[in-house]
């Protein structure tokens, strides 16, 4: 069977820089910061003091209060911002065959504040077990995947991918591959996660991973530059509609661009820090390059990985000089977690959104706060600093990878015929 084209035909976002898809494109090609004082406790005796919190989040605005008691933060984030998708995609829901259409949604820790919050009530109980009947459902990782097709109806394949901060890249690509292969023709896919809680908080400090620059915390993620002390833990999440092409082109369907390659990889290494070599993340951009039948020569920009953290940064741009170093024109690499901190498991879907948009657009989105290049990073890659950048964008590539070795690339192209 010849394998089927793919096509985005809907988003949906909601993360630390704005609550919908043209609230969160807005503010990254503004290179917008947003990273605040954290309020979702008191974290003056943490030695991180901020965080990339949604913003102006009021459950209640998306739900009656019985069905958001049920849902932790990160399921809410997925709800809401699938259901931005879907009727960004204007599905006609009455008229699809819903055994044809599936979910796969990813989380790297799942409901991780509503367990804190279950277990800091039992111990304040003195063990008396007063759970929460909604409890488990609440905190295991595939609830957004089962809730989203409740919702809807959709009967297709159904479940959810954990490879820590390539969770949701590893979703998407898996959604294309069962496209792709005739095994659906609709997907909703992508990633949410609602990590700033006080054990997530203490337990990266305690690993020295977040950033402790408190004294300047708008600007502390800043990938690429000398002085990066640590990454900016990030919440939210996004959405994709991944639509079989003809199924979209019949029903005239909008579509923002064309996956056409996914690769993934593991660097075999470590588990939390990356190949300094980036060996994996070189096989997983090489794989998703050969999966789409381009050259590396074609790709116009990167959506790097590129959390702000000293080994990270510089392993990753390792590799890219390696792949790309020879071609005669030179992809653009820029690291939108600048602004958006880093949604761990939700990472790969705003980023996947943030390489399309940049396609629809042909807008680059920059690093902010990036103002000392590491004498450490390859020289012979671009990188936009600063401010946006006006230039055609035919294909882009997003690279994210995750504690455990996994490495995960995904390629978006604008569709040629539609």
């Amino acid at each position: 069977m010849k394998n089927r084209r793919v096509v985005i035909t809907g988003m949906g976002a909601i993360t630390p820089i704005g609550n919908n898809l043209n609230q969160y494109w807005k503010a990254l090609e503004e290179g917008k910061s947003g990273a605040a004082p954290i309020t979702r406790f008191d974290h003056k005796q943490f030695k991180t003091h901020f965080a990339c919190e949604v913003k102006d989040f009021d459950p209640l605005d998306y739900f009656d209060r019985k069905e958001a008691r049920k849902m932790d933060l990160y399921t809410q984030f997925a709800m809401v911002s699938s259901e931005e998708a879907l009727n960004d995609a204007a599905l006609p829901l009455d008229q699809i065959n819903k055994k044809r259409v599936g979910v796969i949604w990813a989380t790297g820790i799942g409901g991780f504040q509503t367990f804190e919050e279950e277990v800091e009530g039992f111990v304040k109980n003195e063990g008396n077990p007063r759970f929460n009947p909604f409890f488990i459902h609440k905190i295991i990782p595939d609830t957004a995947a089962g809730l989203i097709s409740i919702k809807h109806g959709f009967q297709g394949i159904n479940f959810c991918t954990v490879s820590a901060c390539a969770s949701s890249s590893n979703a998407i690509i898996d959604a294309f591959n069962y496209i792709k292969w005739g095994k659906a023709d609709v997907f909703v896919t992508g990633g949410s996660e609602a990590p700033i809680t006080q054990a997530s908080v203490g337990g990266f400090n305690a690993m020295k991973a977040l950033s402790t620059n408190n004294e300047d915390f708008t600007r502390a993620s800043r990938p690429f530059d000398e002085n990066r002390d640590g990454f900016v833990i990030g919440e939210g999440g996004a959405a994709l509609i991944l639509e079989e092409y003809e199924h979209a082109k019949n029903r005239g369907a909008k579509i923002y661009a064309e996956i056409i390659g996914g690769g993934m990889a593991a660097d075999a290494y470590h588990i939390t820090a990356t190949h300094p070599e980036g060996i994996g993340a070189f096989d997983s951009m090489s794989l998703a390059i050969e999966d789409a039948g381009i050259s590396p020569q074609e790709i116009d920009y990167i959506n790097a990985h590129a959390t702000s953290t000293g080994l990270g940064d510089v392993s990753e741009l390792k590799a890219i000089s390696k792949l790309f170093g020879h071609v005669e024109k030179q992809p653009l690499i820029s690291a939108t977690k600048s602004m958006t901190g880093h949604l761990l498991g939700g990472a790969g879907s705003i980023e996947a959104v943030a390489s399309v948009m940049a396609i629809h657009k042909n807008i680059i989105p920059p690093t902010i706060n990036t103002t000392q290049i590491d004498p450490e990073l390859p020289e012979d890659v671009s990188l936009v600093i600063g401010d946006k950048v006006a230039a055609p964008v035919n294909v882009a590539l997003s690279n994210t990878f995750g504690f455990g070795g996994h490495n995960a690339s995904i390629i978006f192209r604008r569709v040629k015929s539609h």
